[in-house]
């Protein structure tokens, strides 16, 4: 891995130059003040701006074939109901050519690590490490309440776990959700994370009905209390929704330094809902991050559409426009994130692993005298992103991926597979 010197980019609206080096940020001095290495590579930034890369920190990336499946469906029950139809139909083969679908789409919007809650993990680890990003995936577990599929799921754990412990990813435990997971395998599978010293990836209080239904199931408790009543809650965990909450149930994980996953496109999209208590939330000591959910449900990747949104939501709802700020917004998906799985990234820092995006400002997007971060949020796209750097090398240069054409058309022969 060479050497990288990255001259006159804007950092925090100051011109600087940035040395790269083994995978991490060397130094950033004044521009015109670092001398390369004879063997640096030298890559003239006049008119680009650095930011970090971006986290997903919930997705199914293999769900980039299915846009569309289930649109028209009421709520998410019947919209599972739509999509289990199609996931039935899918391999290995289809999961892999999906995920790298989902990985170029997740670099060309600045998206340098993600968290990957989906079938056959070892495929998308595959093509993550392939295009040079950074994954973090789970056996999601998913019972049923059905005994057998019970021991399948427990063995399907195991196996993964010794599979990729060591393969270069970040690997978790995951309950698909209290509604699909029985008591047992919820009990198994947090005893298991805690043995095994993994994060935990589950879906929480995504819908009224969820809540609705496990008070009736429960005596009254919420989805927040009953886990907690189980003993699962801890600061390992991270809960994708988070999304109908009681004052008791914010309080809870707060206590227990749980991390909670805003996914609005998704939410939003399947009518689940959009109050995400972002400021209650924060206040009780929740670490807050953000998420796409899977194409199928959000219909794309875009971090940078995300973080918009989830900010436009929160002023609407909250009918205050000062409430979540533009740097809690761009926390949640670097820092924040970061700080969760215990990675040096998410910052533009010296000594810090060289996650960056490198933004084009030559479009009328950033016409004006507002900072780059505001304008590139509020104004631009992430077509504005030029170029990506994962761990200290190029994955994007200039808009183009290596390989992307083929990546493309060998997904397209995956279609026939999930057409119902």
């Amino acid at each position: 891995m060479s050497d990288i010197l990255l001259k006159n980019i804007l950092v925090d609206e100051v011109l600087k130059d940035i040395t790269i080096s083994g995978g991490l940020i060397k130094s950033i001095l004044p521009a015109g003040s670092l001398h390369p290495e004879p063997s640096a590579e030298v890559v003239d930034c006049s008119g680009m701006a650095a930011i970090p890369g971006f986290f997903n920190m919930h997705t199914h990336a293999a769900m980039s074939l299915m846009r569309g499946v289930g649109e028209g469906q009421r709520e998410l029950s019947s919209w599972l109901q739509e999509v289990w139809k199609v996931e039935a139909r899918i391999d290995p083969e289809f999961c892999y050519h999906a995920s790298r679908v989902a990985c170029l789409e997740m670099i060309k919007t600045g998206t340098t690590t993600f968290n990957d809650m989906y079938f056959y993990p070892e495929t998308t680890v595959r093509a993550a490490l392939e295009m040079g990003i950074r994954p973090a995936v789970c056996y999601c577990v998913l019972d049923l309440n059905d005994e057998e599929k019970a021991a399948r799921e427990k063995d399907g754990t195991e196996k993964a776990y010794e599979q990729l412990k060591d393969a270069g990813c970040i690997f978790s435990a995951s309950i698909h959700s209290i509604y699909t997971v029985s008591e047992k395998m919820i009990l198994w599978t947090s005893d298991f994370a805690r043995r095994h010293g993994l994060k935990l990836h589950i879906h929480l209080c995504e819908t009224r009905t969820e809540v609705e239904d496990c008070k009736e199931a429960h005596g009254g408790l919420t989805p927040v209390e009953y886990l907690d009543r189980l003993g699962v809650l801890d600061q390992n965990v991270i809960a994708a929704h988070s999304l109908w909450l009681s004052d008791s149930d914010v309080e809870i994980l707060g206590k227990r330094k749980v991390t909670c996953v805003h996914n609005i496109n998704s939410n939003a999209k399947l009518g689940s809902g959009f109050r995400f208590m972002f400021d209650e939330l924060r206040s009780n000591g929740v670490n807050i991050c953000l998420g796409t959910d899977g194409c199928a449900s959000s219909n794309n990747l875009d971090m940078l559409e995300t973080i918009k949104t989830s900010l436009l939501f929160q002023k609407a709802w909250r009918g205050d426009k000062d409430t979540v700020t533009l740097k809690d917004a761009l926390n949640a998906v670097t820092v924040n994130a970061a700080k969760f799985f215990g990675l040096n990234t998410g910052r533009i820092e010296e000594g810090a692993i060289a996650d960056i995006s490198i933004v084009d400002l030559g479009s009328s997007f950033f016409l004006s005298n507002a900072p780059v971060l505001s304008n590139l949020v509020w104004s631009a796209h992430s077509d504005s992103i030029d170029s990506v750097i994962a761990s200290g090398r190029f994955v994007m240069r200039h808009r183009k991926v290596e390989g992307e054409e083929e990546i493309l058309s060998l997904a397209r022969r995956q279609l026939d597979k999930i057409r119902v």
